[in-house]
């Protein structure tokens, strides 16, 4: 017999009735019944009730186990009685009475009970991370997201790609948020970065002549913590050569679609994917206030700037804003007029939480505008608005009035809180039981800064301009689109790609309409720009973040739930007290001085 066991806890059934069998695992949980003591001993694979019988020398002594003991049984497998047996758990037919018990492992007091979620917080919980692990939920999730990793290699290979690793430890470059330093102790004063995203090093292999390859990439942006935000994180890193931006879509929608297909079912309800048309930039900021809109949500935003700009219309609050080249959005909610005032009260407050003054409305009832802005939008203007809207009877309409960009934004929140706001089986209401993916495509290849006016990519710097050089030279900056494209599922956006920019030239070109010399260019990014000299294909891809797709699967809102090991919000592993002070013998062989601000104090310091 082995060592440790037979068979896994997880594994028994009515045909081993009568076999005698060893498991392994851990003290789920003891119960004494008169004498009688049962346990619940867990693996990873699932729980077998095990029985000390009434009598038996071994029951003091197991009796004083604690939860969370690894111990080693053996015993003869035996079939629950009828009133006895547990339907709900695979192993609920049999039983196993104890004959030998080995305690492996003592566990202390444990600091939170792990075979039920008893609301222990985030902190405790990461501090004793590996207990948190053995959860029966968040194993689940865990092995959730081997699962995926491993269908999505599987469905790249299929597809021809080629699995790469690309350096962890690389070159500064500015993409967008802050670098990882990381100190040369063999070249005094100088840094590596952890990179943000393998993008170079994956164009370079283009380059070098390999057509299709992917990786899941870590990366590591020094950004500031959120739920759907870490530090480290990975992404289904893709690039191919010869191909337009349709191609990279045909390419991936079956990838994603099928895997997403393949655990649809994870939280136990069935779930739909739908794959939307593509939807430009400029739309989606305009009907959706967001470029990763929720489409499970019907509700769209329209402009009604005219409708207020009109001479008949004296509502001066939002008179002023336009005056001053503002805009006025307004959200069409669909047979709300017959709700409470506290509905409307409700999203009021929700507005002034926001920082805004307030929510204001029109209700429509018996062909009659009610409400705090009614009175001031006379019979005519408010045709318009319902010709503009569709608005019909028993409708209410909401409006934000802001700079553009602003307004958008707030028109994009109110959007989802009016949704939010509705009864659950409104017509209107989020739809349930569906992934909604959709391309988001044509983004600004530049923006220009609020504050200063300066202008800076919008989004990838490696992307090819859609009209090339032309575009470049004879038009606007900000008037220029990219081949740029991200995907979005369910308001999270779960890739960004590009076809790149592969002719040297044009980089250049499209570099200094940002700001950035030749000689900035060359230093920064002189390895890629070499190699494009040597003969580039034109190429594209993207990168879809592994862990957000996870999360959307296990149905979590916070990152840190489908990860083993994680940082806090803060950034702070609290199970290997990192960051850590270090020593100054370690700083002395990395040439390097703190000089940190007065109220913090570190060993090394």
């Amino acid at each position: 017999m082995h060592a440790y066991r037979t068979h896994h806890c997880g594994e028994l059934r009515q045909a081993n009735v009568g076999d005698t069998v060893k498991l392994s695992g851990w003290i789920n949980r003891k119960r004494d019944h008169g004498g009688v003591l049962f346990i619940d001993l867990r693996d990873t694979y699932g729980v077998t009730q095990c029985v000390v019988d009434e009598g038996s020398p071994l029951l003091s002594t197991v009796e004083a186990w604690r939860n969370e003991s690894v111990i080693t049984i053996v015993g003869q497998v035996r079939e629950r009685p009828g009133e006895t047996a547990n339907d709900k758990l695979p192993t609920g037919a049999i039983e196993v009475y104890i004959d030998e018990a080995t305690l492996q492992s003592a566990a202390d007091v444990i600091p939170f009970q792990v075979a039920e979620d008893d609301g222990t917080g985030e902190d405790l919980r990461l501090r004793y991370r590996y207990l948190d692990l053995r959860r029966e939920q968040m194993q689940k999730k865990i092995r959730l997201r081997n699962n995926v990793t491993s269908s999505l290699r599987r469905r790249m290979i299929e597809q021809n790609f080629q699995e790469f690793q690309t350096p962890i430890l690389t070159a500064s470059s500015p993409e967008g948020a802050r670098d990882y330093l990381v100190p040369s102790r063999l070249h005094p004063g100088k840094f590596y970065a952890l990179p943000q995203a393998p993008q170079q090093f994956k164009q370079l292999l283009m380059m070098s002549g390999f057509d299709r390859y992917f990786q899941i990439a870590p990366c590591f942006r020094d950004e500031d913590g959120r739920a759907d935000r870490l530090a480290e994180f990975y992404q289904l890193d893709v690039e191919m050569s010869f191909v337009t931006q349709e191609e990279v879509f045909e390419t991936m929608e079956p990838v994603i679609k099928g895997m997403f297909e393949e655990f649809s079912d994870f939280t136990g309800t069935k779930r739909d994917i739908q794959w939307m048309p593509h939807i430009r930039y400029e739309d989606a900021m305009m009907k959706y206030g967001s470029d990763k809109p929720d489409l499970r949500n019907p509700l769209e935003i329209v402009d009604v700037s005219d409708v207020f700009a009109r001479d008949d219309v004296e509502f001066k609050a939002f008179k002023g804003v336009l005056a001053n080249g503002g805009v006025v959005r307004a959200i069409r909610a669909p047979q709300v007029a017959d709700q409470p005032r506290s509905f409307f009260d409700k999203l009021n407050s929700w507005a002034q939480s926001q920082g805004a003054p307030g929510l204001g409305y029109i209700a429509f009832a018996d062909g009659e505008g009610k409400g705090p802005i009614a009175k001031f939008v006379p019979e005519a203007a408010q045709a318009q608005l319902k010709e503009i809207a569709g608005l019909e009877d028993s409708d209410a309409i909401f409006f934000i009035c802001d700079q553009k960009a602003k307004a958008e934004k707030m028109a994009g929140a109110a959007r989802d809180a009016i949704c939010d706001a509705l009864p659950e089986d409104h017509t209107y209401a989020r739809e349930k039981n569906v992934y909604k993916f959709c391309w988001i495509i044509d983004f600004p290849m530049y923006e220009a800064d609020e504050a200063t006016g300066k202008v800076d990519f919008s989004h990838n710097p490696f992307s090819m301009p859609q009209g090339g050089m032309d575009d470049l030279e004879n038009k606007d900056p900000l008037d220029i689109y990219a081949y740029q494209y991200d995907c979005v599922c369910n308001g999270f956006e779960l890739c960004s790609g590009a076809i790149r920019n592969h002719s040297p030239e044009i980089m250049a070109k499209a570099f200094s309409l940002a700001g950035y010399g030749q000689e900035t260019l060359e230093k920064e990014f002189g390895g890629m720009l070499n190699a494009m000299r040597y003969g580039a294909p034109p190429h594209g891809g993207c990168a879809f973040g592994l862990d957000r797709m996870v999360m959307l699967l296990a149905d979590e809102p916070n990152l840190r739930e489908v990860y083993a090991f994680v940082m806090n919000g803060q950034y702070e592993d609290q199970l290997m007290s990192a960051p850590s002070d270090i020593t100054p013998e370690q700083l002395k062989d990395l040439h390097i001085k703190l000089n940190l601000p007065k109220e913090i104090k570190t060993e090394a310091a």
